[in-house]
């Protein structure tokens, strides 16, 4: 059943049958994407270390900007090829990003020098950035009820990609530490040989929209998501877990190091468990989630679930207690897919691929601010001159801003309920 206030041209069903091998292919993109990412993911501080001459301090300086400069290309160009999609289609798009995403783990593997490995990183952020044409393409075949489902499964690529991907990245890295790129490159290449086998098109030519820069710009993007007060307050929403999100790739293992005395094969352990559970949850449990509460409902749900796993993770005396957090953080995957779910009905079919170009954009200005805002919290809050010693402070924060979250769904919802139907 369509929503009150949440009705849109959006809703117009696809004229096309989705195809389950094109679906399949969407989460195979995202799973192998995902995978490659995590492969290389504990070998790149060790490659660039090997760059600056063994110096921990500086090698440490310079994956931060690595990783600034991947989540800088992120924000720039999720929304160029999410306009260029609407104009020439997906398929084009997701797969020349594949096709161009092997070139790059190429390139990173040969690397001879520090900067060209940074010049394969900016790539590699380029081509990332089609993750968000693979969600306008779900958007495509899927109806509106359904969506929230078939995104939560579509989540579960992200949890199992990164649980195996940097598993097997250590394992390779113990043999060649340029290995792991040519893994993720032979993942990759595969991955587009098979799209150009089974992968159709989703945006039939009467529903595409024109490419201009004023929109496929990231300014222009976001203009989009302040076009309706729903998808504004939704968007906000979205910017501020996304936000939250950050403490835990950017803190966690400082903290549990810190404040538990884990070693690495514990914190590794811990992260398997976070994902596991995270994929139980995304991969089964949304769709009768959302059947049984709604997608507001679920969304209510998810943000709850995640104001109280951070809460425990930010509280907790110790490592075990801390664990408790973890199923009740998995619950939190299910606000993801409904909120995607209820912003895809705000927007026409023309313009699925400009917002999830500008959805992405959010969510690489969240990547970039949130890694300062916590690290810098934590930092003080363990310093010596701190008023209060705090290690879970950044934990605690996330959660207090879950709940802020929390306070505009509502209020978004609720004028969503006083909207007229369109």
């Amino acid at each position: 059943m369509v929503e009150t206030g949440l009705t849109s041209s959006a809703d117009v069903p696809s004229p096309q049958a989705p195809r389950r091998g094109a679906v399949a292919f969407i989460f195979v993109t995202i799973l192998l994407d995902m995978l490659a990412l995590g492969l290389i993911m504990p070998i790149l501080p060790k490659l660039i270390e090997s760059f600056v001459g063994n110096d921990t301090a500086s090698a440490a300086r310079i994956f931060g900007l690595f990783g600034t400069a991947w989540a800088a290309m992120q924000f720039v160009f999720s929304p160029v090829l999410g306009s260029l999609s609407d104009r020439f289609g997906r398929r084009p798009v997701i797969l020349l990003s594949n096709f161009g995403l092997a070139a790059d783990y190429v390139l990173m593997a040969l690397a001879p020098s520090l900067a060209w490995l940074f010049v394969g990183r900016l790539i590699s952020g380029v081509t990332s950035a089609s993750i968000s044409t693979a969600f306008a393409y779900i958007a495509d075949l899927t109806p509106p009820e359904r969506r929230a489902a078939i995104f939560g499964r579509i989540g579960a690529a992200f949890g199992a990609g990164f649980v195996l991907g940097p598993a097997t990245g250590g394992l390779l890295g113990d043999i060649d530490p340029r290995l792991p790129f040519w893994a993720a490159a032979g993942l990759s290449f595969a991955n587009a040989l098979y799209g150009l086998l089974v992968l159709p098109e989703s945006l039939p030519s009467e529903r595409r929209s024109p490419f201009r820069w004023r929109s496929a710009n990231p300014l222009g993007a976001l203009r989009l998501l302040g076009s309706d007060r729903i998808l504004a307050g939704l968007s906000t929403v979205n910017f501020i877990t996304q936000l939250a999100h950050v403490v835990l790739p950017s803190t966690f293992v400082l903290y549990a190091t810190y404040r538990y005395g884990w070693d690495t094969r514990t914190v590794g352990l811990t992260l398997a468990m976070v994902g596991v559970c995270a994929m139980i949850v995304q991969g089964g449990a949304i769709g009768p989630i959302v059947r049984i509460f709604g997608e507001r409902g679920a969304l209510m749900l998810g943000l709850s679930a995640g104001m109280v796993g951070f809460f425990i993770f930010g509280a907790a005396p110790t490592g075990p207690l801390s664990w408790l957090g973890i199923p009740v953080m998995a619950l939190w995957g299910v606000s993801g897919a409904a909120l995607q779910a209820l912003m895809t009905r705000l927007v026409a079919p023309d313009k699925q691929g400009q917002l999830q170009g500008a959805t992405s954009s959010v969510q690489s200005v969240a990547q970039l601010a949130g890694p300062f805002l916590f690290t810098l919290s934590f930092a003080f809050f363990i310093g010596s001159n701190t008023p209060v010693h705090l290690p879970g402070a950044p934990f605690l924060l996330a959660s207090a801003l879950m709940i802020v979250a929390i306070v505009i769904a509502l209020r978004t919802l609720r004028a969503a309920n006083e909207k007229p139907p369109s």
